[in-house]
């Protein structure tokens, strides 16, 4: 599905507020020099599991050592982009940050660099910036900043749908912005636009990408009364969904009430029946 500039502009609106409230025309001539580019949804494609990158210690590393257990979040950009980049990496973790999972985080947390130039040095150093940041995150197990050639970013990018450029004019890379949920299987399930993403989206995001194996029944119930909106990559209230979620909370309500009045009305009726046996009656000595 074919996602518009307009669309891509609008949600890159609040950048220049969220880069240490510095409003620069960098922006807008990078967001002119993007406007042929987008970040097309192709959900339930399949990743290239077998793309090889270095992992941010330097280690040679395949997409699938990320994959097989839990749904993966994934994003690209690079370390050294001077804007829309470090507001997606803060932005994912400040939301990641706010999601509380019973147990061990259910979720792998994936960079991929779109600059074949840039080193795991690099992508160590990006991570250990964050780590700092945010020392509530499993960000040293569960966050992997990887860097890679030309040819393995584009396998990643092309899967995702995801268009970017170097600018020669600006000296740096165009490129629209936003993050990817893939299931443990490594197919793509839900795309969020923009730099902020909402709490409420990417948990369900990934209780889908899960197959509602984590998250809690209020998840279950949020996903009756919320649907997927592809045109927006956002999750939207369902009227239909919420209707049926309350008829069955009514049904199974109603049904508690009635099987409680039917006990109660039984032990009332054994209560008052004297040839009824009565336990609490002492027998012969």
């Amino acid at each position: 599905m074919r996602i518009g500039f307009l669309l891509f502009l609008a949600a890159l609106m609040p950048t220049a507020v969220f880069a240490d409230g510095a409003v620069d025309s960098v922006f807008n001539r990078t967001y002119g020099a993007a406007k042929d580019l987008t970040f097309d949804q192709k959900l339930n494609t399949q990743l290239p599991l077998e793309a090889t990158f270095n992992d941010e210690n330097g280690k040679e590393v395949k997409l699938a050592e990320y994959f097989g257990k839990t749904p993966v979040i994934l994003a690209m950009a690079y370390y050294k982009c001077p804007n829309i980049c470090t507001v997606v990496f803060r932005e994912t973790f400040q939301t990641l940050q706010r999601l509380k999972f019973d147990g061990a985080q259910p979720y792998q947390l994936v960079f991929v660099s779109i600059s074949p130039s840039e080193t795991p040095v690099l992508a160590k150093k990006k991570k250990n910036n964050f780590q700092r940041s945010y020392e509530n995150l499993p960000i040293e197990t569960n966050a992997h900043f990887l860097t890679g050639d030309e040819s393995n970013i584009r396998k990643v990018a092309d899967a995702m749908g995801f268009q970017y450029r170097w600018e020669e004019s600006l000296k740096q890379y165009v490129h629209p912005s936003g993050i990817v949920v893939a299931t443990p299987e490594g197919k793509l399930s839900r795309y969020l636009y923009g730099i902020r993403y909402d709490q409420r989206d990417l948990r369900l995001a990934l209780v889908e990408a899960s197959e509602n194996k984590i998250g809690n029944f209020t998840d279950q119930l949020l996903l009756f009364c919320y649907q997927y909106d592809p045109h927006q990559g956002k999750y939207g209230f369902a009227i239909m969904g919420a209707v049926r979620a309350l008829g069955g909370l009514t049904v199974a309500g109603l049904g508690g009430f009635i099987f409680t009045m039917l006990r109660r009305d039984r032990r009332r009726k054994k209560g008052s029946d004297p040839s009824a046996p009565n336990n609490d009656k002492e027998g012969p000595v």
